[in-house]
């Protein structure tokens, strides 16, 4: 390739932010030389570099917004210490079919038995499938809208917690809301119904949740909406926790 030539294209390739295709060019080249390839084989090879860096890109960046607080892949999961579970369900589930019908997940459990490792596991597998993931707890979420509200700023964020792909609320029962709190937390759940997918995790069974919520009639009008159609996972085994904790003793 002559000088200018290979100056020129180096200009066109870093306008043009095609970071993977300059990267690879001259190895790309050479190959191309050696096998003798074809114009037509030799781009496709080069935009296909192109493509797969930009969705490990995008990947990575969806992993990162999504706010995991750690990253639990679903290889890392123990399925040996979770006899109960139906892996060819969890299997399923990876597949993303559920957020397409915009069904919703519900890991119940005492602590330790790896609801949110699950629930983690389905968040970075849509994010890999280029579905758009937030990742909060319940009460931070219900403290969140509280001073979205109070700040004059609720639509904004009512509106961003709708658009998400995917919303994944950890941790519901383990601290009762206030009634602003409750009633919020309410609207965001009952504008996803039948929309987008939620997927929560929570240490207490259906009918105890109006000890979170508070009013019966609204505890019952949330189960209703987030339940139709959902997936829900009893997680009835052992706690990792605990058990580990009793080996180290």
């Amino acid at each position: 390739m002559k000088a200018a030539v290979k100056a020129q294209l180096i200009s066109n390739l870093k306008t043009l932010k095609l970071s993977a295709v300059l990267g690879h060019l001259e190895a790309q080249v050479r190959q191309a030389r050696e096998s003798k390839e074809d114009y037509a084989e030799f781009l496709l090879n080069l935009s296909e570099l192109e493509v797969a860096a930009r969705m490990e890109n995008g990947r990575k960046r969806r992993i990162h917004d999504a706010r995991f607080p750690l990253i639990k892949p679903i290889e890392t999961f123990e399925f040996e210490a979770a006899p109960d579970l139906d892996i060819r369900q969890i299997k399923e589930l990876l597949g993303g079919q559920y957020i397409q019908e915009a069904r919703n997940v519900i890991f119940l459990g005492r602590s330790g038995t790896g609801k949110t490792h699950l629930a983690t596991a389905l968040g970075m597998e849509a994010c890999r499938q280029g579905v758009r993931t937030r990742f909060v707890t319940a009460c931070a979420l219900a403290n969140e809208l509280i001073e979205a509200r109070d700040e004059k700023l609720l639509s904004r964020v009512m509106k961003r917690y709708g658009s998400y792909g995917l919303l994944i609320v950890d941790e519901l029962g383990y601290v009762p809301f206030s009634k602003e709190g409750a009633e919020l937390l309410f609207q965001v759940l009952a504008q996803r119904h039948e929309k987008k997918s939620v997927i929560i995790t929570t240490n207490l069974g259906f009918g105890d949740w109006t000890q979170i919520f508070g009013d019966p009639t609204l505890t019952a009008a949330l189960l209703d909406r987030i339940t139709h159609k959902a997936h829900v996972i009893n997680c009835t085994w052992e706690s990792y926790r605990l058990r580990d904790t009793l080996k180290k003793k």
